[in-house]
């Protein structure tokens, strides 16, 4: 388990966050001018999906919490003011998607990610 310096940022929070029933915990680790990047087969890297701050983030983590699936957190480093983790997941008719994340904090939360995303089609 790593953590990052000075901060309550560690891989059990993250887990806590990623694996819970609602948003609520996962978007309480992101800082109020937070930036997400999502990279997956509709949002390609020349134009990626860009959420800024925690409200755009929120609205985006509600809908993929509403959803019957499954999320789990499968690794994670932290390093400093840096963290990479992977993410899987699984709807209840078995389709499963895989997340990877890149992400740098500041004070204990998350203000950059960009996350590469696939699923089964």
């Amino acid at each position: 388990m790593g953590t990052a310096a000075g901060s309550a940022f560690d891989t059990d929070t993250l887990r806590r966050g990623v694996e819970g029933d609602t948003a609520t915990a996962l978007l309480s680790l992101y800082a109020d001018d937070a930036e997400i990047r999502v990279i997956d087969h509709n949002t390609q890297p020349s134009q990626p999906k860009v959420l800024h701050g925690r409200d755009e983030i929120g609205r985006m983590l509600e809908d993929v919490y509403s959803r019957d699936m499954t999320h789990k957190l499968e690794e994670c480093i932290v390093q400093g003011d840096r963290a990479a983790f992977s993410e899987s997941c699984r709807y209840t008719d078995g389709v499963r998607v895989l997340a990877e994340s890149m992400i740098t904090l500041r004070d204990g939360k998350i203000v950059e990610q960009t996350m590469i995303q696939a699923w089964d089609e």
